[in-house]
């Protein structure tokens, strides 16, 4: 029995998992608050993640009939690029800033511009510092809170201090670590001489987290933790990793031709790379995978949080606003929405706020505004999708996850814009079940079995989901795209 744990933005998921049965017996998931301000300011309390974590732990176990003694490992996975800045005695020295904050955007611009610009972040991190990296936050957080920032004695990520509250370890591994900002994605090891541009006051000697490879194990749970949560003396704790690293290992991601895509609070799009992929492109991420590997990847930062922000709007139900989405044209009768509520990354818009385009007379309504704001998402994505090349262009599927896969509208709108067919895991949180595929792998990895085989019995697609893309649907989507993208460059210059 292993335990998969996904600690996202709004919430933290649970799921059981039978290895030997091939089965995932039962998820669970408990909420957090999300702390918003002025100035793009998103943050949330660590001690919010725990609570959440104990809760979905006990119900989703609940669920399943099982007991926790029969735990034999937990993998963790985590929202990336969060600030979790700990003192001494292991306790925040101020709240962990998400990869949706945006208030350090100042502090981006400058570090980008004090490494040699774009070419020179390329040269020495395989990839350019975004906003919601964690470079950003330290560098923010000496400038406005320099009495918290001088009692740094860890810098860890969301997965990495739920891995430390279980084991007392302070570690990481590269899949998450590509996304702070001082980490070289293409050596798979800290970029020392980037760190102390961010943070001179700090040893990284101390402060990093020990760096880990994928199939390791950060330990054991610890007794005090063990105890708590009813486990046994001896259950590992494999090395976890970002949401995206480990929601790509949930979908069966592991070998090169599929891709990943995520409608989650953002979206993310990633392919696997055997080898790092060398991108003269800001926007594309060359993150190292959480399997040995890499995971090219660009995120968006309004998918389903553009699209409850107008549903809410209108008071709909879930369900009202799917027969809404459903019930308007293709290209919401001249209606386009660029969503960008929370600024953007891809494309690179940190300060972008939302424009409502196209409005007359006739066709503001509510079906084509709420059409309008899910194709605006989507057109997003697919502009991420063709930043990625050749990597992409061939492949024969697209494995859809997060909440608004869960829409029989959105999986159509999303094969007939990409001209790809897609199908979503059985399974709603597969960075959670990426969790315990990687404990599974790491607990048994010296027994002979391959995280190809664990793939193979665990991710089970759902047949029902399958939605192929209709070549007249592709073919209406083709101009609406490129209206879309001319009115990206009239209102922002493109990006």
């Amino acid at each position: 029995m292993y335990i998969g744990v996904d600690c996202g933005t709004q919430s933290t998921k649970v799921v059981v998992v039978d290895v030997e049965r091939g089965m995932i017996l039962s998820e669970a998931s408990r909420p957090h608050r999300l702390e918003e301000g002025e100035n793009g300011r998103r943050e949330q309390a660590p001690a919010e993640w725990l609570a959440a974590l104990k809760g979905a732990f006990f119900a989703a176990l609940d669920k399943a009939g099982v007991s926790a003694s029969e735990v034999r490992g937990i993998g963790v996975s985590g929202q990336q690029h969060g600030m979790v800045a700990l003192d001494a005695d292991g306790a925040p020295v101020y709240p962990a800033k998400l990869w949706c904050d945006t208030e350090t955007s100042a502090q981006n611009a400058q570090l980008v511009a004090r490494l040699g610009g774009e070419a020179g972040c390329l040269e020495k991190l395989g990839l350019v510092l975004q906003t919601g990296y964690t470079a950003s936050k330290v560098a923010w957080l000496r400038e406005h809170h320099p009495d918290a920032y001088h009692r740094i004695e860890s810098l860890l990520l969301p997965h990495d201090y739920l891995n430390f509250w279980l084991t007392g370890e302070r570690v990481t591994e590269a899949g998450d670590a590509s996304g702070t900002g001082y980490f070289d994605t293409r050596k798979r090891c800290w970029q020392l001489q980037v760190f102390e541009e961010i943070a001179p006051e700090l040893d990284p000697a101390r402060v990093l987290p020990r760096l880990l490879e994928a199939h390791e194990p950060v330990g054991v749970v610890r007794q005090v933790v063990a105890r708590e949560l009813g486990l046994g003396d001896q259950v590992v704790v494999s090395s976890g990793g970002g949401d995206n690293m480990l929601g790509a290992i949930g979908t069966g991601n592991i070998t090169p031709g599929l891709i990943t895509l995520s409608l989650g609070t953002s979206g993310t799009v990633c392919a696997y790379s055997a080898t790092p992929v060398e991108c003269d492109n800001a926007m594309v991420a060359n993150f190292c995978s959480s399997t040995g590997g890499w995971l090219p990847l660009i995120c968006t930062m309004n998918v389903t949080s553009a699209t409850t922000r107008v549903r809410e709007l209108f008071g709909l139900d879930l369900a009202a606003f799917g027969e809404k989405v459903a019930s308007a044209p293709i290209g919401a009768e001249g209606v386009t929405v660029l969503p960008f509520f929370n600024g953007e990354r891809v494309p690179m818009l940190p300060n972008a706020s939302a424009d409502f385009l196209g409005l007359t007379s006739l066709n503001t309504t509510q079906a084509n505004l709420c059409r309008a704001v899910v194709e605006g998402a989507t057109f997003g994505l697919r502009y991420g999708l063709e930043l990625l090349g050749d990597l992409t262009a061939g492949a024969s599927q697209i494995r859809l996850i997060g909440g608004g896969a869960n829409s029989p509208v959105w999986r159509q709108m999303v094969a007939d814009i990409t001209g790809t067919q897609v199908i979503c895991p059985e399974i709603t949180d597969a960075a959670a079940l990426g969790a315990a595929i990687q404990a599974a792998w790491c607990d048994q990895r010296a027994e002979g079995v391959t995280l190809e085989y664990l793939c193979e019995k665990l991710v089970h697609l759902d047949a029902q989901s399958l939605a192929d893309p209709h070549p007249d649907r592709v073919a209406a989507y083709q101009p609406i795209y490129t209206r879309y993208c001319a009115a990206l460059e009239q209102r922002h210059g493109g990006a």
